[in-house]
This record gives C-alpha cells, structure tokens and sequence, in this order.
C-alpha cells in the first residue's frame, strides 16, 4: 500500500528529520509545515492518506485541524504527535475522530507502524496514552456512581438477591432494581453479570 503523508511540527530539526525518516521508511511526504494553519491548507491541497500532526502549533493546533478535516468529511486520517500527557486531550481527540495518538518520546519504529495501522483504517494509541485514557476514565465512571449504586454493586457482587439487597439497605426491590439499572446504564453493561463485572475490574467496588 502507498502511503502519503503530510507532516506538521513547529520545530524545524524535527520536522526536517521526521521527513528524512518517513521518506526512507517508504513513506512520501507530500508536505511538511510548521504551522496548524498551512498544514490545513496542504492536506486539502495534496489529499495524503494520513496528516501526523503537533498536537501544539501556531495558528490551529493539531487537535483543531482534526476537527475541521472531520467536519469537512476529509478521508485524511490524522495522527497526533504529542508530548502531552493530556488526559482531556486524548479524550477530545479520539471524541473527534483521531486516527492514533503518539508520544514524541516513542521510538521512530512506533511512528512508522502507527502510520501503517491508521493509513489501513485501524486506530493506534500509544501505550503511555492508552494507560492515561484508561485511568481517566475509571475516574469519571467512579464519579458518575452514586454511593447507594456502588453499594448495591457489590452486594450483587456477594451473591445477593435483590431481596436480601433491599433488606440490608432497607429499601424496596423495587429500588434495587432502579439503581441496578441506573449503573448498567453508566458502565454501558448489558446486564447486570457484565456491570458487576465492570465494577470489579476497573476498581469502582471492592
């Protein structure tokens, strides 16, 4: 498969060894820039299969010029070259549509093989950032349960019927039931097996 690429990074060392690695790695640049703005205008210029972009620039940042290539229904898949460990960045972006996200301080290796995973349709989170979403996301489920459901949780957690449930917490079945499924509904769970599940393994009940 031939892969072309426009690059976009506001440092000229870097970008000018970015280009010579890629190239030789069998990948054509087809523009290289230092700015959100003019790498905009490249991608719509030259159409390249994958844009790898600063997440920090001038002008528009990498995450802006995602979002208006996504808004523009532009096939460009777009690369985040980072060296933020940007927990509401990570999650903006892939919201937006990011192809994969990298860390600046990844081997070259990884840049390549990210850009061949993207340019074939696949998505690929470095490691660091991968482990960051993660984590933040175990935060705002955490958050998102309430006490009474996370109580409830790990009483299904024990074996108990919505009845004993009810009986320890002194509300009604009825309740339990509500609350039950208020937290499948925020964990994104199924049922009720895959929500204590859920609960268990991201560390929400104990």
């Amino acid at each position: 498969m031939s892969i072309t690429c426009v690059l976009a990074d506001d440092h000229p060392p870097v970008l000018q060894f970015l280009s010579r690695y890629l190239s030789n790695a069998g990948i054509t640049i087809t523009a290289s820039t230092r700015d959100g703005d003019e790498a905009l205008r490249k991608i719509e210029q030259t159409h390249p299969t994958v844009a790898v972009l600063d997440a920090k620039m001038p002008r528009y940042s990498g995450l802006d010029v995602l979002k208006r290539l996504t808004a523009s229904g532009s096939p460009t898949r777009v690369i985040l070259y980072t060296g933020y460990g940007d927990e509401a960045l990570l999650t903006e972006a892939l919201d937006a549509g990011v192809g994969g996200v990298l860390d600046k301080e990844a081997p070259l290796d990884d840049l390549v093989r990210a850009i061949q995973v993207v340019a074939e349709g696949g998505t690929y989170l470095d490691p660091t950032a991968a482990a960051g979403l993660i984590a933040q996301r175990r935060r705002t489920r955490s958050h998102a349960l309430t006490q009474r459901e996370r109580e409830v949780l790990r009483l299904l957690a024990e074996g108990c019927t919505n009845e004993q449930i009810g009986a320890e917490l002194s509300i009604s079945p009825q309740t339990v039931r509500t609350h039950v499924q208020k937290a499948m509904e925020k964990l994104g769970a199924a049922n009720r097996v895959q929500a204590v599940a859920t609960a268990l393994r991201e560390s929400l009940i104990s």
